[in-house]
């Protein structure tokens, strides 16, 4: 329209002039052209970027397989079958463990169905190490999906940047491994570094030889405050979620790898005991708390659910109705009234804590670790299985023990009427 005389008017278009002429058949309309394989390598990147799951399932092949390098930190290399696996432990683990992206620059076609891009990885370890190293990925294509990755890059600069900041120290001596919280001063707050590193700890006691027990401490008047609030607070609203689950993947990985390994576990409690804190109490097989420690789950002041394994272990430790007392109305428990509970397992003067913590792990090293192990699976699985299916594990896991060098050394010591001398093998 266009103003003439005082009125407006159609517009009037020169003799020749361009105008939207409508297609007359789908024929006409100019075909989309194919993703190239450039195009869905670059999707790729900025689907894991943004942690956009949807996009990466259209990506990825069913039946992909992703291998990252030999020589990562905290055992993320290897080869991981399924898109599920590479997502969980492959980039997963990444992600636990490090705030990185991948910048890539060149994309190489090298045959009719792969493709080499090669860029760098930027970011940090999430205990601050800074993070910048080159990698090359040889990408498979079947179609317009992805089914393969390998990935090649400078391990040395990802261990680097994986170093810890000490909020998790871990000393082992004569077969007992210390793990010991160590921000006293946030009340040992579980924040994203400490649960890295308190993931990787627990990993190394796994892998290590000449484990036989392991005590769970906290430095300082605390065990643990439960998670960070302070720092929860400090970030911005839309990124804590995503700050939350990256903390709490680890952390709960630790928390399993602890109930799984051979050597028994004792925590010494002091102070606070809250929270997803919990959690290394239940992954623990005694509990020796001070007369000052106290035990809060706190969750509902914080408008939040639990995590820890909190809604797992309590039911079962303490019933259904404690458990929903001590969720719903946020009730704090003296370490008698713990002990009481079933939470803890003993409770002495606040000074003999750690003292009562080493003497008991003594103790359970100089036990028949295989055999502990086996046990303490057998009691954790025991909430979940039948009666027969449980009767069935136990003659299992008794006949498999028999053959350890510390059954035949149990049983020949009774038959002599002798203390045993178990080594854990």
């Amino acid at each position: 329209m266009q103003w003439v005389d005082g009125a407006w008017r159609p517009l009037q278009r020169p003799p020749g002039s361009w105008q939207r002429r409508p297609y007359s058949s789908l024929q006409e309309r100019p075909p989309m052209q194919p993703r190239t394989r450039a195009d869905l390598a670059r999707s790729l990147y900025d689907a894991l970027s943004a942690g956009d799951r949807k996009n990466l399932d259209q990506l990825l092949h069913p039946d992909f397989v992703g291998e990252i390098a030999e020589g990562m930190p905290f055992d993320i290399g290897g080869k991981h079958e399924g898109a599920a696996a590479m997502r969980r432990n492959g980039w997963g683990g990444i992600a636990r463990h490090f705030e990185a992206r991948a910048e890539p620059d060149n994309f190489l076609e090298v045959d009719v169905d792969r493709l080499v891009v090669t860029g760098r990885y930027r970011g940090r370890g999430r205990s601050g190490g800074a993070l910048d190293a080159a990698f090359a990925h040889i990408l498979t294509f079947d179609g317009e999906r992805i089914s393969a990755l390998r990935q090649y890059t400078d391990t040395a600069r990802w261990r680097d940047a994986a170093r810890t900041s000490g909020v998790v120290q871990l000393d082992i001596v004569e077969g007992i491994a210390t793990l010991r919280l160590n921000r006293p001063e946030q009340g040992n707050a579980i924040n994203e570094a400490m649960a890295s590193e308190l993931n990787a700890a627990v990993k190394a006691i796994a892998d290590a030889s000449g484990v036989r027990a392991i005590v769970i401490a906290g430095s300082g008047a605390n065990f643990t405050v439960g998670g960070d609030v302070a720092l929860f607070a400090g970030t911005e609203p839309d990124k804590l979620p995503g700050r939350l689950r990256t903390m709490i993947d680890g952390y709960h990985l630790a928390i399993e790898r602890l109930t799984s390994v051979d050597a028994p576990v004792v925590a010494a409690v002091r102070g606070a005991a809250a929270g997803g804190g919990l959690g290394l109490l239940y992954a623990a097989d005694i509990v020796v708390a001070a007369h000052d420690a106290r035990f809060a789950l706190g969750y509902a002041a914080l408008g939040l659910t639990s995590d820890g394994g909190n809604t797992w272990f309590l039911p079962r430790m303490v019933g259904m109705r404690r458990a929903q007392e001590l969720f719903l109305l946020n009730r704090r428990l003296t370490a008698d009234e713990a002990l009481a509970y079933g939470i803890v397992t003993r409770v002495v003067s606040d000074g003999e804590v750690e003292d009562e913590a080493y003497g008991i792990a003594r103790k359970l090293a100089s036990g028949p670790t295989k055999a502990f192990g086996a046990t303490r699976r057998l009691l954790r699985q025991s909430f979940e299985t039948g009666l027969t299916e449980q009767l069935g594990d136990e003659c299992e896991s008794i006949v498999v023990s028999a053959r350890t060098d510390d059954a035949r050394e149990g049983v020949a010591a009774f038959a002599d009427k002798r203390r045993p001398h178990f080594r854990g093998l």
